[in-house]
């Protein structure tokens, strides 16, 4: 496998619908109650949240091997530090580059969102590198699954929203909370699989701190609770919003009783894949129900 591969890989492009999400479903809602829609800032922001992301995923690769929690013997994906690829301090070196490519994309929306766009910014960027790295890692915490449903829901949601209209209204924060929840799933899926080995380095993820059926239990409703969520658009005229998911409603029932069925193993890296596609197909079908109304 070629360097260039093996650092493209890295990048985890199968999780990268957490940033894709939140930025099209925003963009809907803002069609829906405007129509009020930037193409140029949907571009950078989405192209910022890539690279944010990029960043959290490539020190989270570094981190989790000097930390110990990834070693050979790790049954999730292939990690380029752990397998020797790279040394950990050049995959730092790439997720910093990442980081600043991500601020180099936000400058067009401080131009046009502000101080709020900026905070947000900053927020993203040090909560991406802090989720494993620096005094407090989020993930070694057990704030991991809170972080994603902030920063890949609802403050994505909100802040693309807000960067379309200048406002927050309450149905960006929902909206918000639907899509974190989904991406939620990847992570809780992953610490799943890896509690045996985050518990012998002390990285106290729920899955460590409340065990396996606790794990179950929050991916099923991580999971199936959107499409519960979805009814608080039949008053707001967006029928089509209520519906249309419902299409990745079976392959969630899947995951769910795969999940609560199979012993956490190398299996779970395929679960991971699932959970992404209802993450997408349940994201890019509730914009489409809002762009349609």
């Amino acid at each position: 496998m070629t360097l260039v591969k093996e650092i493209l890989l890295a990048f985890r492009p199968k999780t990268l619908t957490a940033a894709l999400v939140p930025c099209v479903a925003a963009t809907a809602l803002a069609f829906a109650l405007g129509p009020i829609v930037d193409g140029w800032a949907f571009f950078y922001a989405l192209m910022a949240a890539f690279f944010i992301q990029i960043g959290t995923n490539l020190v989270n690769d570094s981190v989790d091997f000097v930390k110990g929690a990834d070693t050979s013997a790790r049954i999730g994906p292939r990690r380029i530090t752990a397998a020797g690829v790279m040394k950990s301090h050049h995959v730092m070196w790439l997720a910093t580059i990442c980081f600043l490519t991500a601020v180099v994309f936000g400058v067009p929306l401080v131009l046009k969102g502000g101080w709020v766009i900026v905070a947000i910014g900053i927020a993203s960027v040090l909560m991406g590198y802090s989720y494993t790295a620096g005094p407090f890692p989020l993930a070694y915490l057990g704030l991991g699954d809170l972080f994603v449903i902030l920063f890949f829901g609802i403050i994505a949601v909100m802040g693309m929203f807000f960067i379309h209209t200048g406002r927050f209204p309450f149905e960006a924060f929902w909206l918000g909370l639907q899509i974190g929840f989904h991406a939620t799933v990847l992570i809780a899926i992953n610490n799943l699989r890896d509690r045996v080995g985050d518990a012998k380095v002390g990285k106290k993820t729920l899955a460590v701190r409340f065990g396996e059926t606790f794990s179950r239990w929050e991916i099923t409703l991580l999971l199936l609770a959107p499409f519960a969520m979805n009814l608080y658009w039949w008053p707001l005229g967006f029928a089509w919003a209520v519906w249309l998911p419902l299409v990745a409603l079976p392959l969630a029932l899947i995951l769910v009783k795969k999940v609560h069925r199979t012993p956490p193993g190398p299996v779970y890296n395929r679960f991971l894949g699932m959970a992404a596609g209802v993450h997408l197909l349940f994201g890019l079908l509730l914009s489409l129900g809002l762009w349609r109304g």
